[in-house]
């Protein structure tokens, strides 16, 4: 009898900064987890899962995953460690922050963005950890902010079409977006139209693989989406492309719209945008002549100078043309607004009293850990806790990043699953649970159900939860308010605040929001207007332009300029941000760090298909291998991303070259606002096999 195999299947969510947020079954023998499937029973899901996430056991279970706290006994970024007990790691964690506390909270700061995107194990013991010290706050602006602003100002919020109305659109225009690698359940949704007749549009610098399966590409430059979006808005005034309608009565601001559009005329827009006339002219036809109509927009285009005002200005087409009146019809970009999470109980913000602490971007967290104190910035940073993030690898002019993390006075303590070029600069790295090992509760960007992540093993090794590790943290700081003994269970309840939604959570693993099928078919936005404001009084009163408008690059190519070409950095299709780097069976799909460049391009500069090249400009320099191919257009190069800096040709990645400027609105990144020049390396190095690197 006892050897008998037990079997049983839980139910989960995908934990991944990706708009699909899957429901997870994974199977569990005899207390391990031998296989991750999606389930058949959620419709967003529909049992298809990513390569990458089909890969999780493989995650879960890797040679290298941290098993038991460690402590540095080599020189930061060296990766030299010794293992401690966890009583060992926490006592002398909190005894040290402790000290730098008692001078000034400010100098100690967390650092976490979407190494999961639930709500418990991400900011909930965390946050409530954080305010209670008195630490500094993190703006968490890495990836979405200006686009989230940007929606925000316009729609009132993070909002949109429902996803699964994609299916019955006549024309879907999938802008800044590589479906196929990012968004896999929407592209079976715009597969399911175009067999039912949708034309489909990819706007975007690369030739990716969704916009070699579209009707129509068009290879703007990087950084012009508001000026295409502005000559679109002219063509429909002029032809009288307009539900006059629905802009008088559920939109704000026209006049002052109108006017600006009207200064960029298809020809205006194409010498900035960099493509044909005919081309803009036909994708406006189309846009105000097809219905159902809808967009679906990513958040590649927001990651330049002006992508805030790029996503306004196309976020106000759907309006221009009454194509919210559909359900098929309108735009997405975010739909994380739609769900009423209760913040405030899962982070305790009032958990801070008295106390007022600074705001640190992450996005310039480079600059952040060299600044010395001062009046203006206050106390220099002292401790720095990172968890659910690598960002000596993901944050922008990573030189800067790895100099910060390599000071000696500051003390770091890394929360990780395996040892990331972020690890490598800890103090004291403790070693987190995976997705398959703890509770969490899910929303979605992608879509508006939200999802119970249930335990399907036991932590493997000495694993904690990140939940537990903060808990433990609390106790040693002295923390005794009955908040830190909540369990994650409670947290998952506590997020959604009614008992009935849990019960349904639990029962079936997913839950869909109350929502209507075309929530904008009459106005009704949540804008401190109701309508769709083209116009908003709020950003004048922060000093800024009230209308959408193309704001130029801060890095534009210029003739006889010391780095012509524009270079964009979008994900690798197998790796998600940094995660998933150092799964062998997809990192041997990728190979090696590459850069796309136009045959044109490359041989100028003496560039055959396949040499290892030196991609430079004034922060650093970044050795990969050159692929020549049609994905890049003329001017631009593609540095696919994010590889791990320790995998590199030169221990360093494409965010070498990436700078710390922020966007027009949302205080984000600019990773696609950037000038490099490209040569043959001038030097011996040759790209290393993945054996000499695991080696290494």
């Amino acid at each position: 009898m006892n050897n008998i195999p037990t079997t049983a299947v839980v139910r989960g969510a995908c934990p991944h900064d990706c708009p699909d947020t899957c429901a997870l079954l994974t199977t569990v023998e005899n207390g391990r987890a031998v296989k991750v499937q999606g389930n058949p029973n959620h419709a967003q899901t529909d049992g298809v899962l990513c390569t990458k996430v089909l890969r999780y056991t493989e995650r879960t279970y890797h040679p290298e995953r941290l098993l038991q706290p460690l402590r540095r006994v080599g020189p930061k970024g060296a990766g030299q460690f010794e293992p401690v007990s966890w009583d060992e790691a926490l006592d002398a964690i909190a005894e040290r922050l402790k000290v730098i506390a008692a001078h000034d909270p400010q100098a100690v700061l967390p650092y976490s963005y979407a190494g999961t995107m639930g709500l418990v194990q991400s900011e909930s013991v965390a946050a409530r950890f954080f305010h209670k010290l008195g630490a500094s706050l993190l703006d968490r602006t890495i990836c979405a902010s200006a686009g989230a602003e940007a929606l925000t100002q316009t729609l009132g919020n993070k909002v949109g079409t429902k996803v699964e109305f994609f299916a019955e659109s006549k024309l879907i225009l999938i802008w800044g977006s590589n479906s196929i690698g990012s968004n896999l359940h929407f592209w079976r949704l715009a597969q399911a139209a175009k067999r039912d007749g949708a034309k489909l549009v990819c706007i975007d610098p690369r030739r990716t693989e969704t916009a070699e399966k579209c009707h129509e590409h068009i290879a703007l430059r990087p950084g012009t989406d508001a000026a295409l979006a502005l000559a679109l808005m002219h063509e429909l005034i002029v032809n009288d492309w307009l539900d006059q309608d629905y802009i008088d009565r559920y939109t704000l601001g026209w006049a002052g719209l109108r006017e600006r559009a009207m200064q960029w005329t298809p020809e205006r827009a194409a010498e900035v945008c960099g493509v044909p006339v005919a081309q803009i002219k036909q994708l406006a036809r189309d846009w105000g002549t097809t219905q159902p109509a809808a967009i679906r927009l990513n958040y590649g285009m927001q990651r330049v100078r002006g992508g805030g005002n790029a996503v306004r200005a196309v976020a106000c087409l759907p309006a221009l043309t009454g194509a919210w009146r559909q359900r098929g019809g309108g735009l997405l970009l975010s739909s994380s607004g739609h769900f009423p999470v209760r913040r405030a109980a899962l982070q305790r913000p009032d958990l801070l009293g008295q106390q007022r602490p600074r705001t640190i971007n992450m996005t310039t967290i480079g600059d952040s850990l060299l600044q010395p104190a001062s009046p203006e910035f206050g106390p220099q940073i002292q401790a720095l806790l990172v968890y659910n993030s690598n960002p000596v690898a993901i944050a922008p002019e990573s030189g800067k990043v790895v100099q910060g993390f390599s000071r000696e006075d500051l003390f770091t303590v890394v929360l990780e699953h395996f040892q990331t070029d972020t690890a490598d600069y800890a103090d004291f790295i403790l070693p987190a649970t995976t997705q398959l090992e703890h509770w969490d509760i899910h929303t979605s960007y992608g879509h508006t159900d939200v999802l119970l992540n249930r335990p399907a093993i036991a932590p493997v090794g000495e694993a904690r939860t990140n939940t537990d590790i903060f808990r433990a943290l609390a106790q040693r700081m002295g923390f005794t308010d009955p908040c830190f003994a909540e369990s994650d269970e409670s947290l998952c309840r506590s997020a959604l605040g009614d008992e009935k939604d849990f019960e349904v959570l639990l029962a079936n693993g997913f839950a869909s929001l109350p929502l209507p099928d075309a929530p904008f078919a009459q106005g009704g936005f949540p804008t401190p207007s109701g309508r769709c404001e083209f116009f908003s009084q709020r950003l004048v009163d922060q000093g800024l332009d009230g209308w959408p408008d193309h704001l130029p690059n801060y890095e534009l190519a210029r003739p006889g300029g010391h780095y012509p070409l524009a270079m964009i950095s979008p994900p690798a299709r197998n790796f998600l941000n940094s995660s998933f780097v150092n799964v062998k069976s997809l990192r041997d799909i990728e190979a090696e760090p590459i850069l796309e460049m136009h045959p044109q391009d490359a041989a100028c500069r003496g560039i055959v298909d396949g040499d290892v090249v030196k991609v430079f400009n004034d922060r650093g320099i970044y050795h990969c291998k050159a692929r020549l191919n049609q994905r890049a257009r003329l001017g631009v190069v593609n540095g696919l991303g994010v590889w791990w800096r320790k995998l590199g040709l030169n221990g360093t990645n494409v965010n070498e070259l990436t700078s710390q400027n922020l966007t027009d609105l949302g205080r984000a990144p600019v990773f696609y606002d950037c000038l490099v020049e490209v040569a043959v390396n001038d030097s011996q190095l040759t790209a290393p096999t993945l054996k000499e690197i695991q080696h290494a």
